[in-house]
């Protein structure tokens, strides 16, 4: 839960650096947003506290460690009971081959980016899924190319008028 806490333009600054680069250093970080290291520290860690951050991680290549293929996976449950969702994101939800999971509006239940290293380990985790109980329908989309992928967040509505 976020604390309440009023950003500035500098807070901006310095959320926008870390989304470009979380292994910067604190130096380099305070020279980016014109700021000393103490008070710009101090900044980083109100943020923090406030539950700006949710962790700090190195994006990995999925080609580099053999994992190409990306399949976004429609699911929908035969019940869309309470009890039958939170079964079904119990027992999917901890497979690691997903990336993603999503619970949708609309004609589906469930959306689910998969990434696996070939056909066949997608083959064998479609196996794997089928047996999972209440699913009625699954239907399989494969990415033939990523246009774009990003990971730091738009912002510029929390800009000060």
């Amino acid at each position: 839960m976020l604390k309440s806490l009023k950003l500035d333009a500098t807070d901006l600054k310095i959320l926008r650096v870390l989304q470009q680069d979380g292994s910067i250093s604190n130096l380099e970080l305070a020279d980016k947003v014109a700021l000393s290291a103490t008070p710009c520290s101090r900044r980083v860690k109100l943020l923090e506290e406030a539950g700006f951050f949710r962790g700090r991680v190195t994006l990995v290549s999925q080609e580099a460690v053999g994992l190409p293929m990306t399949i976004f996976i429609q699911i929908t449950l035969s019940r869309q009971k309470r009890e039958k969702l939170h079964q079904f994101e119990a027992i999917v939800g901890a497979w690691p081959e997903i990336m993603e999971m999503y619970l949708m509006t609309g004609d589906f239940d469930y959306l689910l980016r998969v990434v696996t290293p070939s056909l066949q380990a997608f083959n064998q985790f479609l196996v794997k899924l089928t047996d999972v109980e209440h699913i009625s329908h699954i239907k399989s989309s494969f990415a033939l190319n990523q246009i774009r992928y990003k990971t730091e967040l738009p912002l510029d509505h929390l800009a000060i008028e």
